[in-house]
This record gives C-alpha cells, sequence and structure tokens, in this order.
C-alpha cells in the first residue's frame, strides 16, 4: 500500500469519526450514562430487580458504543503519529506498522459501523418470524418454503436457535404459513431488514410447458418482548381454542392435541402455536407471542406511522416487493430499498444475508429512518 492512500484514508476516517459523533449521540449518551450510574448508587436500587437489570442493560449498550468510539479515536491519533513519523523519515520498519495499524483500523472501523447500526432500543431481542406465501397457489407455496429454508441456513451461520412455533404443510408443495422463534443476540436487529414482500422469477419446476412463473411471499418480523413490557390482556377480551395439530410441518412441529389460538377480539390479532407437547406451554407461547403483536401495535400508534418495529404493511403483489430473487431469464438477487445486488442467487438462498442486511440498515440509518 502506498503512503498516499494511507493518508487519503486516515483523512476519510476523521470524517467518518465525525459523523459517528453525531450520528451516535456520543454526547447524549454520556450524559444518560453518567444518570444511569446515579440511580445504580440509590439505596433500593436492587429492590426491583428486573427495573436493575434493564438499567444495566442499558448502561452496557451505551458504555459499549461510548468506549468503542474512544477506543477508535486513539487508534486514529496513534495512526496520525506514525504516519507523520514515516513521511518524515522514510524509515520502512514504521511503513510496515502503519500499513498493518491502518489495516486493523479499518477492521474496527467496519465493526463499529454494524455495531451502531444494532444498537437501537430492540435490536438484541430476540424474533418472531412469520411467512406467507402470496396469491399464486403451489408456485408461491413453494417459494415461502424456499425462503424458510433460507432463513433457516442464515440462523445456522449466525448460530441462532430457531424453533417453529407453528407450520402449515402447502396443498400440493411448500408451505400454506410458518411462524418461528429466532433466539440470540440481536436477532431482530438482524431479521428486521428482511420484513416485507420477497418476489421470485423463475422456470417453474410445476409447470410442464416450463413457462416463467413470478411468486411473491411476505415475511413479518417482530420482537419478542417476554417480560421486558407490561400489556395487559383481559380475558374478556380474548378467544382461546384448543385443536390437534394435524401433523403438518412433518418433523418441524410435535404431532399432539394441543394446538392453541388465541383471538384478540378488540384488534382481531390472531396467534397460534402447535410446537410444544402441552396444551399449557402452547398457551404460554402464544399469550407471549399475542403480547408482542399488541405492544407493537402500541408502538404504531404512539409514533403514528408504521416504522422501525413494523415497518410498513405492504400488499403481497407485484410492484410492493423489498426484495427480487431473478433465476431466470438471468441470476440477479437486488434489494429495492438498499439497490444492493448479487449475481449468485444460490448464495444468498443458502443464507449469505448479511451483506443484504446491512446495506439496508446502512441505507435507513443515511435516510433518518431509525433513531
Amino acid at each position: 500500500m502506498e503512503l498516499y492512500e494511507i493518508k487519503n484514508g486516515l483523512d476519510q476516517a476523521h470524517l467518518l469519526i465525525k459523523e459517528f459523533y453525531i450520528s451516535a449521540r456520543i454526547e447524549e449518551k454520556l450524559r444518560e450514562i453518567e444518570g444511569l450510574e446515579h440511580q445504580t448508587l440509590q439505596d433500593g436500587f436492587w429492590d426491583d430487580a428486573n427495573h436493575a437489570k434493564n438499567i444495566y442493560d442499558q448502561l452496557n449498550g451505551m458504555k459499549k458504543i461510548t468506549d468503542e468510539y474512544t477506543r477508535l479515536n486513539q487508534m486514529l491519533s496513534s495512526l496520525d503519529e506514525t504516519y507523520t513519523l514515516v513521511k518524515e523519515t522514510d524509515d520502512q520498519e514504521f511503513m510496515q506498522v502503519l500499513e498493518s495499524d491502518y489495516e486493523e483500523f479499518k477492521k474496527a472501523l467496519d465493526e463499529y459501523e454494524k455495531l451502531l447500526l444494532l444498537s437501537h432500543e430492540h435490536d438484541h431481542l430476540n424474533a418472531i418470524v412469520e411467512i406467507h406465501p402470496g396469491a399464486g397457489g403451489t408456485e408461491s407455496q413453494d417459494w415461502a418454503e424456499m425462503l424458510f429454508r433460507m432463513y433457516q441456513r442464515y440462523c445456522d451461520k449466525k448460530d441462532y436457535k430457531i424453533e417453529v412455533l407453528d407450520y402449515l404443510d402447502g396443498d400440493v408443495a411448500g408451505i400454506k404459513s410458518v411462524t418461528f422463534l429466532v433466539k440470540g443476540y440481536n436477532a431482530y436487529g438482524h431479521l428486521k431488514a428482511e420484513k416485507g414482500v420477497h418476489r421470485l422469477v423463475r422456470i417453474s419446476p410445476f409447470d410442464s410447458s416450463k413457462r416463467r412463473h413470478t411468486s411473491f411471499a411476505s415475511v413479518d418480523v417482530i420482537p419478542e418482548f417476554n417480560d421486558q413490557v407490561e400489556i395487559e390482556i383481559r380475558s374478556e377480551d380474548i378467544r382461546i381454542d384448543t385443536y390437534r395439530a394435524s401433523g403438518a410441518g412433518g418433523q418441524h412441529i410435535n404431532k399432539t392435541d394441543s394446538a392453541v389460538r388465541i383471538t384478540h377480539l378488540p384488534t382481531g390479532i390472531v396467534v397460534t402455536c402447535q410446537s410444544q407437547r402441552s396444551q399449557i406451554q402452547n398457551r404460554e407461547q402464544a399469550m407471549l407471542m399475542l403480547k408482542s403483536k399488541l405492544y407493537q401495535l402500541m408502538l404504531e400508534k404512539q409514533a403514528k406511522e408504521l416504522k422501525e418495529i413494523q415497518g410498513e404493511q405492504k400488499e403481497i403483489a407485484w410492484g410492493s416487493q423489498i426484495r427480487s430473487y431473478v433465476l431466470h431469464p438471468y441470476s440477479l438477487v437486488k434489494d429495492v430499498r438498499s439497490q444492493y445486488e448479487s449475481n449468485n442467487p444460490k448464495d444468498v438462498l443458502d443464507g449469505n444475508l448479511d451483506p443484504f442486511i446491512y446495506a439496508y440498515l446502512k441505507s435507513e440509518l443515511k435516510e433518518g429512518k431509525d433513531d
């Protein structure tokens, strides 16, 4: 690497660091950290263990951002000094040190940018994902199953755990719907980028004339809130139905007589669960899903527009997709929001989604849609 290239990189890094200071609200976070640390010293702080844990979670999250920002600043200052030394002495040993430290700094800068992209309030939570095929029968149902397989492979790569909550087989192939819980740190922060309508163009394996078909499927993603939020659900506001799991999904679910469907009458929200062996466990999981959806609804009402948690509701049809997967007559996957694209659909369908996810999160940050 030439010395002038490093100099240009350092100049750009100084600008980026200044942008990070503003976008990460470093000054504001430092004041918040001081206030929260003061709270932890008050008498009775540990009387409410859940509250205390939430405070410490906030503290640790903010400190991670401010501490890493400080470290990047120190690394950049050290690089400036080494650069000046190399420029003045033309010492090759110092040049090697400069190149090595600069590469390390670039990696740290990239990781910090990802940290900022996943630093919003609910990003660290588990994610509840639902996939529903659009119009088109078998074609769309098969596409929905392909998407489910893609997310399974993505979660394997991220070391996330998947628990299938509800699974309904398609009439001929594929699936009519699937709901699954993704467990892992920042699961929601990553998978929220997948919410929307996904479009597939391919030669149909179900068409004897080998014609090209376009299929659609919707993906919905919400955070799993657990006991972190308080949502009152009155018994008179819900209807609970139990039914026998049909065995749909094969190995994906337990074949029991304990499936549960809960309908929230005021909103019309319906959740189902048949993944557990007991009716009590399925009811608890279904109530947790309902609680998450109601909290999501409350956030939307407060914000007065669909953003952040829920995102935009889109019709499962042409023109409303967030991403297109074209397998014929050419190979291309393109995200219509970030404009990021790949010429290797197989790689994407095998779960290599991070480039698309980070490109989307960066585009959202630039447009100021995230807090």
